[in-house]
């Protein structure tokens, strides 16, 4: 009982996780939007925040036999049938089912060209090129995740109050 009581504040933990790296890496965009030089000699290549679902060996097998008998499909897809997602080996635990990470990846944009034949960066037609920053799209990014971020922390607190509720019975 008690894994299914705390796979609630485990889950939302994970997404607290996961909103706080998103706004590390809008804030790491917006500080470096006008960096025209970096490390390796190029402009400010904006990072991006990827959110991906890692499945447990119980889902994978669940989705592995579907489609094995065509008469069970109706029953095996039925949310009803399903086992509750637990975690993955290696988390708290040490349980199977679902988890969610994030991985930091570059944006592929290409980089914005502006004139500005004073810049140090500036080449000989007086062109810099310049990060693929757009700060309306990181305050935007921002927004979500301090949201997203804002429901996870009311769904710890939600899931808190039912246990002390719970404990009251």
């Amino acid at each position: 009982m008690s894994d299914g009581m705390f796979s609630a504040i485990r889950i939302s933990a994970s997404g607290l996780r996961g909103q706080r790296t998103k706004m590390d890496v809008v804030a790491r965009n917006l500080a470096n939007a006008e960096t025209t030089r970096t490390a390796d000699g190029t402009p400010y290549r904006r990072q991006r925040a990827i959110f991906k679902q890692v499945l447990g060996e119980r889902v994978r097998r669940h989705q592995a036999n579907l489609g094995r008998n065509p008469a069970e499909f109706m029953v095996r897809t039925d949310p009803r049938h399903l086992a509750p997602p637990r975690f993955m080996p290696g988390a708290e635990g040490g349980e199977e089912g679902l988890v969610s990470s994030v991985d930091v990846a570059p944006d592929a944009s290409e980089f914005r060209v502006v004139y500005d034949p004073g810049h140090p960066d500036a080449d000989a037609e007086g062109y810099v090129l310049m990060p693929n920053v757009n700060p309306i799209t990181e305050m935007v990014d921002m927004i979500t995740a301090s949201r997203a971020y804002e429901a996870n922390v009311s769904a710890v607190q939600a899931a808190k109050d039912m246990f002390n509720d719970a404990l009251k019975i």
